[in-house]
């Protein structure tokens, strides 16, 4: 990578010479979401008057819409809290290992080559299962080794491999005793925790009225693969080359997953079900993997370092060292990015829902583009933020829809949804 300038204080470390924004004072954090809703409403209302031509449906502005928004950008406020900006100790390794990563793809083919990127994993044979037993229900927990290992001289591979606790895959299982088919949840950020997957998935509806086995798989470093982590340690993190790691393991623990499925029942179909960062997930392995009956993806991105760079340019100066990295890091981005691969479900098992006013993965940037490149199949935007999927009826009535399209389920019994009162959480 590239030196940055000093300031020509020639006797000082070069970190001290950079410019390091320190970010919002925590006052400013409690400000900035009524601030940025407003600007919102403000923009809703220019649009919807002017009628601007737009794949993205104008919904008419109104307070409860702003009110979704507003909830949007208060989680967002939580995550800059909780996950603080490296130092400038901490950015120099940050930077010189993203660095090298640039070049260790570049040099093996790979940065233009994302099928190549994501290998194949072996088949899954074992797991260790266990009865869960709750008040009213019980499933099953399985366990398995993730056997995932960066390549031979991958840059950050040795730091990668010391997560202890996210060398093991988790799973719910929530199954039948005859052959069903299966429907694979891939939770969001911050989530991969059992009462809130299954109530924000709906599982026990999925299992019980609509006659699935469900799966509901824990993403890397999420959950119980968060125990015995280093501070500050998360996905998506700050920390560029364990995003790309914690990407290339996602897809392979759930192709490990599918794997386990296929061996159980062989001939019965398997579909995706998803939400924001499993929506990313879901969408590269929906386009590596043959064989599947559907995916639907929620609220999905496309382009994890393009999201940082947008959410980042609200902390960041242009011309702090942590902005100019990320625009620099830009091919890694693409590297893992669904729109530099072809999906395998077929078109009539592809489904996209998004809301008009989500302020966390802005749906022009992510959804309508993963939509077009998926050859603009059934699709739902619905009046709401990025965390306004819960407690929309719409889109529980088009995930139905979706899983009786594409021939996974049948609706010809009373399928009525049930509210599930639980904040939700992206």
């Amino acid at each position: 990578m590239a030196e940055y300038d000093g300031d020509g204080g020639g006797q000082q470390p070069e970190e001290s010479s950079r410019s390091f924004s320190q970010g919002p004072h925590p006052v400013r954090h409690v400000v900035t979401p009524f601030m940025r809703t407003g600007r919102f409403y403000a923009r809703s209302w220019q649009a919807y008057l002017g009628r601007e031509a737009d794949e993205l449906p104008i919904a008419r502005p109104t307070l409860a819409l702003a009110a979704q928004a507003f909830i949007d950008e208060f989680v967002l406020m939580g995550f800059r809290l909780v996950r603080r900006m490296s130092d400038p100790q901490g950015f120099e390794r940050i930077e010189t290992e993203a660095g090298a990563a640039l070049e260790f793809y570049q040099r093996n083919g790979l940065l233009e080559n994302t099928e190549g990127f994501f290998a194949a994993p072996p088949p899954l044979t074992e797991v260790t299962g266990s009865q869960v037993t709750g008040r009213r229900r019980s499933h099953q927990r399985i366990v398995f080794d993730s056997a995932y290992a960066p390549r031979p001289g991958e840059p950050g591979a040795d730091r990668w491999l010391s997560y202890g606790g996210n060398t093991r895959e988790y799973a719910l299982v929530l199954r039948h005793h005859e052959p069903r088919p299966w429907l694979v949840c891939i939770h969001g950020s911050a989530m991969g925790r059992a009462p809130i997957d299954l109530r924000l998935f709906r599982a026990w509806h999925l299992h019980e009225d609509l006659g699935l086995n469900v799966v509901l798989p824990v993403l890397p470093l999420h959950g119980p693969r968060r125990r015995g982590l280093p501070e500050g340690v998360s996905w998506p993190g700050e920390d560029l080359v364990d995003n790309v790691h914690a990407a290339a393991q996602a897809v392979w623990d759930i192709r490990r997953l599918l794997s386990w499925i296929r061996l159980q029942e062989p001939d019965s179909p398997i579909g995706l079900n998803s939400i924001s960062l499993g929506g990313y997930v879901a969408s590269l392995v929906a386009s590596l993997e043959d064989g599947l009956t559907c995916a639907i993806l929620g609220v999905p991105l496309v382009n994890l370092f393009e999201l940082m760079a947008h959410h980042g340019a609200g902390l960041l100066s242009r011309d702090d060292p942590r902005s100019q990295l990320l625009e620099k890091v830009a091919p890694l981005g693409k590297m893992l990015s669904p729109l530099s691969l072809r999906p395998r479900v077929p078109a009539e098992g592809r489904f996209v829902y998004a809301g008009v006013a989500d302020q966390i993965v802005l749906p022009r940037a992510h959804a309508v583009r993963l939509w077009e490149h998926w050859g603009r199949p059934e699709v739902h935007w619905y009046r709401g933020g990025h965390t306004g999927f819960f407690s929309s009826r719409p889109v529980q009535q088009f995930i139905e829809d979706a899983l009786a399209q594409s021939g996974l389920v049948s609706l010809s019994q009373d399928t009525t949804i049930p509210p599930t009162p639980i904040t939700p959480q992206s």
